[in-house]
């Protein structure tokens, strides 16, 4: 009986140690860890974290090969943010990414030592991430999501040449949308149109916007707000209905309901964040002497189904020179 319980003591003992060997091997696999937090699920966002792990992957780290993410969303809700920022930090990974600016501004709160890449952030340097975009200087970098605002102006006049008024709708409380609401205004005014503004500070005001903006002006622009992209639907419906053209920011937002644009491929842009990614994993790179990255390709991008809904021949909308 002795016998048996030493030697059951003995099995227990052995497995403790397996367990504890098998753990340690986890810990010490080679894995890289990155944790990523996105402000809110949309296509353009989600499209740019798809990009992002397909950057990394060409840049040799794969998912679930030499490479572990902990993916959070925050859901557009700032008490998460900081909770997730805190959560990810804490679990030291080799790592951040941060999509959308008050993601990437959160994560920077919380550290200024561990490397932070961003995307889908329209001004790093107006939203005090870096120093500069050629000379980041800090534990920050990434790629910008500005568009060519004078062309998507350019392309919405073209389509309505006799527009005498353009409708701007975004969210006051987005910095990056002011910043290019502001610059749409600027554009438009220059080009002699006048300008009606509108503001929706959540999802549930976006359908009254759209369709008061809709009713008083002859086309309509939206950047690259995420307030309004996560609306999208909503607001292709409403133009749809009062045949109104629209022009925005993403070619994910034309996708979801809008008319055209020249814009950002989003899945595009996250994936060139993913290979700078790559080289600071690698030890090749740092984000204080890594320049800030403007997409690599625009493209025009023309929803058929919506032109013929507002009687427009979709080849006769063309890229602006």
């Amino acid at each position: 009986m002795k016998k048996m319980v030493l030697a059951g003591i003995g099995l227990v003992s052995l497995l403790m140690l397996g367990a504890c060997g098998n753990k340690e091997a986890d810990s010490n696999d080679g894995a890289k860890k990155v944790g990523v937090l996105q402000l809110v699920q949309h296509p353009s966002l989600d499209n740019a974290y798809e990009g992002f792990k397909e950057g990394l992957a060409e840049g040799g780290y794969k998912e679930g090969d030499n490479l572990k993410i902990d993916y959070q969303n925050a859901q557009n809700n700032q008490d998460n943010l900081k909770s997730m920022s805190e959560k990810l930090v804490n679990d030291e990974p080799d790592l951040l990414l941060g999509i959308a600016t008050p993601a990437a501004q959160s994560l920077l709160n919380v550290t200024t030592e561990l490397p932070i890449t961003v995307t889908a952030v329209t001004d790093l340097k107006e939203a005090k991430l870096v120093n500069s975009d050629k000379k980041p200087g800090g534990n920050v970098t990434g790629t910008t999501d500005m568009v060519p605002i004078d062309k998507q102006i350019d392309l919405l006049l073209s389509i309505v040449p006799e527009a005498k008024s353009i409708g701007i709708m975004y969210n006051a409380g987005e910095a990056n949308s002011k910043i290019q609401a502001d610059l749409a205004e600027k554009a438009l005014k220059k080009a002699g149109v006048a300008v009606k503004i509108k503001t929706a500070n959540t999802t549930n005001d976006v359908q009254q916007v759209t369709e008061s903006l809709a009713g008083e002006t002859d086309g309509i622009y939206v950047p690259t707000d995420n307030t309004f992209a996560s609306a999208a639907a909503v607001i292709g419906d409403v133009v749809k209905e009062k045949k109104i053209p629209l022009v925005a920011g993403s070619t994910e937002q034309i996708d979801s309901g809008g008319l055209a644009t020249v814009g950002i491929d989003y899945k595009s842009l996250g994936k060139q964040t993913g290979k700078m990614a790559a080289k600071i994993l690698d030890g090749d790179a740092k984000p204080a002497d890594t320049p800030v990255e403007s997409a690599d390709t625009l493209k025009l991008v023309v929803n058929k189904e919506m032109a013929a809904a507002l009687g427009i021949d979709p080849a006769s909308i063309k890229e602006p020179k």
